[in-house]
C-alpha cells in the first residue's frame, strides 16, 4: 500500500495537497484505493446494497441551474406533476417489491407549498410507518425544513455541487448564492435530518483543486450520505456542448469517500450506469452501497431529464428491480430489504 493510501487510511482525511495528488494518482494507486473502499464497505455493511424507491414527482423548477435540464428556462421541458393519489399509488408499488425507503424528489417547484409537502409526508408515513421517507427538494428556509422533519420526514439529500463559490458562481446564475446552499446543508445537520451532499464529477470548469475541496468539505459536514456521479451534459443547457465526467474519475472519487467516511451511504447512481453499461456494478465494486430505481410513473420517466440519455426511463418498477437484482448479484451482493439507515452518526 503506498504511503498516501496508508496515510488516508489511518487518519481518514489529508491535507489539500495531498488529496491532489492522490486524485493526480496512477492505475495502480487508483486500484488500491478501489480495493481497500470495497473491504471497508464490507467491513461495515456486508454485502448488502440498499435499495431506495425513487419518486420523481415534480419537474417544474424555480431556479435556472446552467447545466440542469428542468431548469427554468428550458422551453423544450414537458413539465408534470404527479398528485397524491399517484405519489402514493407508487409508494404502494414499491412497498409491495420490497422497497422501505422512499426518495421523493422535485425540482423547487412553487406550488408544492410547505402545506402540500406536509400533506405528502404525513400521508406517506401515516400508510408506511415501517419506511424511511427522503426529501429531495432543494434550497428552502430552516423553518421549512423544520416542519418536514416535524412531520416525519427521515432524510434530505441536497446536493453542495462545489465546495468552490467561483466555481459555484460559474455554473448557477447570480440569484442562486453559494452560501445558501451550504447554509442549507448545516441547518438540515442541525434539525436531525440524516443529510446527504454531493457533486458532479467533471462539471464545467472543475479543477483538480476543486475536486479537493469537495473532499475537505464533505468530510468538515460528515453526511450520512454523498451522491455523486459524473457530470452529463443536457442539449438544452448552456453546457450542451462541454465534455462529460469521465467512468475513472468518478470512481476514484467514490473510493476516496469510502476510505474518508468508512459508515457513509454512498449510492452507485443512475448517471454512472447512464455513462457505462456496467456503471453501477462498477460503482458498488468502487465502494457504494446504495441503488435508486426509479418508482415513477413511466409515462412521465422520459420528462425528468437533467441531463441527456439517462437509463430505465421505459422500465416498469417491477422490471427494473429485476434487472438491478440480477446486477447487483454478479458482483456478489445481494439487495437488503430493510430502511437501509446510515451508521455514519
Amino acid at each position: 500500500m503506498t504511503d498516501l493510501v496508508k496515510k488516508l487510511y489511518k487518519d481518514k482525511t489529508l491535507s489539500k495537497d495531498e488529496f491532489i495528488e492522490l486524485i493526480n494518482s496512477n492505475a495502480d494507486t487508483r486500484e488500491e484505493l478501489r480495493a481497500l473502499a470495497e473491504k471497508i464497505r464490507i467491513e461495515n455493511y456486508g454485502n448488502d446494497i440498499f435499495i431506495r424507491g425513487l419518486i420523481e414527482f415534480t419537474n417544474y423548477c424555480k431556479q435556472n441551474c446552467l447545466y440542469c435540464g428542468i431548469r427554468k428556462d428550458n422551453k423544450n421541458c414537458r413539465r408534470y406533476r404527479l398528485s397524491l393519489d399517484e405519489i402514493m399509488s407508487c409508494c404502494a408499488e414499491g412497498y409491495k417489491l420490497g422497497f422501505r425507503t422512499f426518495v421523493l424528489q422535485g425540482g423547487e417547484d412553487p406550488y408544492f407549498t410547505d402545506e402540500r409537502i406536509c400533506e405528502i409526508i404525513e400521508a406517506v408515513k401515516g400508510k408506511y410507518p415501517d419506511c424511511a421517507l427522503t426529501l429531495s427538494i432543494g434550497e428552502k428556509p430552516r423553518k421549512s425544513y423544520q416542519r418536514y422533519f416535524d412531520r416525519g420526514a427521515d432524510r434530505y439529500l441536497l446536493r453542495h455541487e462545489t465546495a468552490d463559490k467561483n466555481h459555484y458562481e460559474k455554473l448557477h446564475p447570480k440569484s442562486q448564492k453559494f452560501e445558501n446552499r451550504i447554509r442549507c446543508l448545516y441547518d438540515l445537520k442541525e434539525i436531525g435530518f440524516q443529510v446527504g451532499c454531493g457533486f458532479m464529477v467533471g462539471s464545467p470548469y472543475q479543477t483538480v483543486q476543486n475536486l479537493a475541496d469537495d473532499l475537505m468539505f464533505i468530510k468538515e459536514l460528515n453526511p450520512q450520505m454523498v451522491g455523486i456521479g459524473p457530470f452529463i451534459h443536457h442539449k438544452d443547457t448552456e453546457f450542451k456542448n462541454a465534455s462529460d465526467g469521465t467512468l475513472e474519475q468518478t470512481l476514484l472519487m467514490l473510493s476516496i469517500i469510502r476510505i474518508m467516511i468508512p459508515k457513509v451511504l454512498l449510492p452507485a447512481t443512475t448517471a454512472l450506469a447512464t455513462i457505462h453499461p456496467r456503471g453501477r456494478e462498477l460503482g458498488i465494486q468502487a465502494g457504494a452501497n446504495v441503488v435508486m430505481p426509479n418508482l415513477s410513473p413511466v409515462k412521465v420517466r422520459g420528462d425528468y431529464q437533467l441531463y441527456d440519455n439517462k437509463v430505465c426511463t421505459g422500465e416498469e418498477s417491477a422490471q427494473c428491480k429485476s434487472c438491478l437484482e440480477k446486477r447487483i448479484e454478479s458482483v456478489g451482493c445481494k439487495i437488503a430489504v430493510s430502511r437501509g439507515d446510515s451508521k455514519n452518526q
